[in-house]
């Protein structure tokens, strides 16, 4: 699990291309510290395993489902990339659940800057619409943020300056791709509503007297 607050701007060394797999070379000296074969690090809000680690880099292996479904395949060489480790159980929740496991891609609309803060607005995929709601939580490029304008086919978020210097939504351009991660709490609860159950009750599943 993450949180959605990235530790730190890191960037790509090196892509080895593979068979229906990419290896992926990345610099990040703060998500690396006492980094070991087998640890979690998210990259662009996707939770990738540590292959090897050392002299503040890490590698990790990205299959080809991966590559399809998000935007991973689109980095390389020099890229620059989000990276933020797992949480820490009883640390402190600065953002909301996030799995690392990508719902989809969009794309960026436009920009808006203002004097404090940048106006962003994102294209929506069809399936993920009715999971984004205004004032609700979503993961884009691995950065947990408030929408503040949820459309049918896209939504707009709001950056301050400490978002926009430390992460790669501050040198994201219209037409590029980010991946996208909705809440996970409103997917399971609509699954179960579809499954006739209701999610508030304790006897839910069971049978009522």
């Amino acid at each position: 699990m993450f949180t959605g607050i990235v530790e730190e701007l890191g960037e790509v060394t090196a892509v080895e291309q593979l068979a229906e797999a990419s290896r992926f070379r990345l610099r990040g000296p703060v998500v690396t510290e006492g980094a070991k074969h087998g640890d979690s690090i998210a990259v662009n809000g996707v939770c990738l395993t540590v292959v090897e680690s050392s002299d503040g880099e890490f590698t990790a292996d990205v299959m080809q489902e991966t590559l399809n479904r998000s935007s991973l395949g689109t980095l390389g060489q020099g890229s620059r990339v989000n990276l933020e480790r797992p949480m820490a159980l009883g640390g402190r929740l600065g953002g909301h659940l996030v799995q690392g496991h990508v719902d989809g891609t969009g794309e960026i609309l436009s920009r808006t800057p203002s004097e404090h803060w940048e106006l962003v607005k994102v294209a929506l995929p069809a399936h993920l619409a009715r999971y984004v709601v205004e004032k609700g939580s979503i993961t884009v490029d691995g950065v947990s943020l408030t929408v503040v304008e949820a459309a049918a086919d896209h939504f707009t978020i709001s950056l301050i300056p400490t978002t926009l210097a430390l992460t790669t939504l501050g040198i994201k351009q219209p037409g590029d791709p980010v991946n996208l991660e909705v809440d996970v709490l409103a997917k399971y609860v609509e699954r179960l509503l579809a499954a006739g159950v209701d999610p508030l009750s304790a006897k839910s599943g069971e049978e009522r007297s």
